[in-house]
């Protein structure tokens, strides 16, 4: 057979001549062949033929590439290697993170005793999925789960937004104060959710303003009490009956979901003593969420748990995070850091899911402060060192002396 090659190049041209050449060889000789042999040698070239008109050939320069699923749903986010992202509610975690919860990925979240912090990562986490419209179930150890719903946070107007919903006819008549628009039957705005018809991936929420009613009246939010509940078994069917709408069944993806977990392991709960029980109800958890389009995040405050089984519940998370308190009094941090007034606790990212690779993903930094801006808004920032001799950053080199001295002078030349 020849064959002219360029480096690993064979042109088309050249190729097909090789391959006739040999066809008219092979056919001049299977006039010689045995009967048994000249059957199967036909039998062959059927089999080449079928293949060669089913399957594309490609060229040494071509690249495989894998092609995500397309992200119809709202509030997701196409990542390298064909994963989806999940906001998690709050940008700066996003960021951190590299993008969000990969879907099918479980979430645990390490609590303090001495401060209810995870509550303001669970609760920017539902109202996301709320303000997406995307399916809800919440257990918590109260009573009535239900009510909880009442302290999540409303997402906050953007510029954009706002521009967009001002009354033109507001602004030339007699502005009325904003307690009495509800009275007037107004228009009700958009709260962030759609920007240049897109909905946006996350929003930022106002802690101070509760979620708008119309939210909460959805028939997508599921709310279960595991204060006392039947049995375990009751609770995993729950689960799998609520993960079972968001199957991966095609690439196209519809519908995502959300489910919450507050203080799994909390002494409310009539199985906090059953150790082995819960974790084993992780695990299956884990087995049924990897292969829907939903993510899962748990609360539990490892304290309660004996250090063998909280390295467990640690080992099994995709996402591992833990937030602690800071102390008001704490001289000694208040000088190592800068901003320290501001900080209201710290939030430590111990591992972050890693789909469709091998390689781990390496942050810059795994502590982060936990700071509330204009007291409304959850923002996480890197931790930063005050100067050693205590002065402020702006004061570095401020004078024009040459000298060590402290005082201001003019440099002479």
């Amino acid at each position: 057979m020849r064959e002219f090659r360029v480096g690993n190049f064979v042109s088309e041209s050249d190729r097909a001549e090789s391959f006739a050449l040999a066809e008219a060889s092979c056919r001049m000789k299977l006039s010689e062949l045995p009967p048994l042999e000249k059957k199967a040698l036909e039998v062959v070239q059927r089999t080449a033929a079928a293949m060669a008109a089913t399957k594309t050939r490609a060229s040494s320069f071509s690249r495989s590439t894998s092609v995500a699923p397309a992200t119809q749903a709202p509030g997701l986010k196409s990542g390298p290697n064909g994963t989806i992202f999940l906001s998690s509610g709050i940008p700066d975690l996003d960021k951190i993170l590299g993008g969000g919860f990969p879907l099918g990925s479980l979430v645990m979240v390490m609590e303090d005793t001495e401060a209810p912090h995870h509550m303001l990562l669970l609760r920017n986490f539902m109202s996301q999925g709320l303000v997406h419209n995307q399916p809800l179930l919440y257990a918590s150890p109260s009573s009535e789960p239900r009510a909880f719903l009442g302290t999540l946070p409303n997402p906050v107007l953007s510029k954009d937004d706002k521009a967009h919903n001002r009354d033109p006819v507001q602004e030339k008549d007699l502005r009325i104060a904003w307690q009495y628009k509800k009275y007037f039957g107004e228009h009700q705005p958009n709260f962030g959710s759609q920007r240049d018809g897109k909905h946006e991936y996350c929003n930022d929420f106002d802690l101070r303003k509760p979620l708008e009613r119309h939210f909460l009246t959805a028939q997508n939010i599921s709310c279960l009490s595991i204060q006392d509940p039947p049995s375990f078994a009751a609770f995993r069917d729950s689960c799998a009956k609520f993960l079972a709408q968001f199957s991966r069944n095609n690439s196209s993806i519809s519908c995502v979901g959300r489910l919450a977990i507050q203080s799994f392991c909390a002494p409310q709960c009539e199985y906090s003593n059953m150790e082995w029980d819960m974790l084993s109800f992780i695990r299956s958890l884990k087995g049924m969420i990897r292969d829907t389009n939903a993510v899962a995040v748990i609360t539990f405050p490892p304290s309660l748990l004996s250090p063998s089984s909280s390295k467990r519940w640690q080992h099994i998370a995709d996402t591992l995070l833990s937030v602690k308190a800071i102390p008001d009094d704490d001289k000694e941090l208040a000088n190592l850091l800068t901003g320290y007034q501001d900080m209201i606790g710290l939030l430590n990212v111990h591992k972050v899911a890693t789909v469709n690779t091998q390689v781990p993903v390496i942050l810059e930094a795994t502590t982060f402060s936990i700071k509330l801006q204009k007291r409304r808004y959850l923002v996480l920032e890197c931790l930063n060192q005050a100067p050693v001799d205590g002065s402020s950053g702006s004061s570095y080199a401020s004078t024009g002396s040459c000298s060590g001295s402290s005082k201001t002078r003019t440099l002479e030349f």
